[in-house]
């Protein structure tokens, strides 16, 4: 994992090798190339916070890009406060396949592990 952009090596994420995987599947699956998974953070959810994942092709100013195996995340410095050192997964279960954030600045998170709180 290397960023591209930046800005401040302590609030760092990582990307799991079955993420990388998947994320360049679903480029492939698109013919786009040049996109990338953006990971954001809003408010809702059961737990206070949700994240968000959708293939994007914008990167704008105030974005850290996070690179592994030659796929892109990138996250909007606003949503980093929030998700620093969490690692981005993609979790294959009997019951679906999904993103996860693995975030130890979580407090809670729910049962499905869309949302979390601080």
């Amino acid at each position: 994992m290397n960023e591209i952009n930046p800005k401040n090596t302590a609030r760092d994420i990582t990307i799991s090798a079955s993420a990388s995987k998947r994320i360049a599947e679903l480029i492939a699956a698109e013919d786009q190339p040049g996109l990338a998974l953006r990971v954001a953070v809003s408010g809702g959810g059961c737990s206070g916070f949700q994240y968000g994942f959708k293939l994007d092709d914008a990167i704008n100013a105030d974005d850290h890009v996070y690179e592994r195996d030659g796929v892109k995340v990138v996250v909007d410095d606003t949503s980093l406060d929030l998700l620093a050192e969490s690692e981005v997964d993609f979790v294959r279960e009997l019951v679906g396949s999904y993103f996860a954030m693995k975030n130890p600045n979580a407090a809670s998170t729910c049962g499905c592990g869309s949302s979390f709180s601080i």
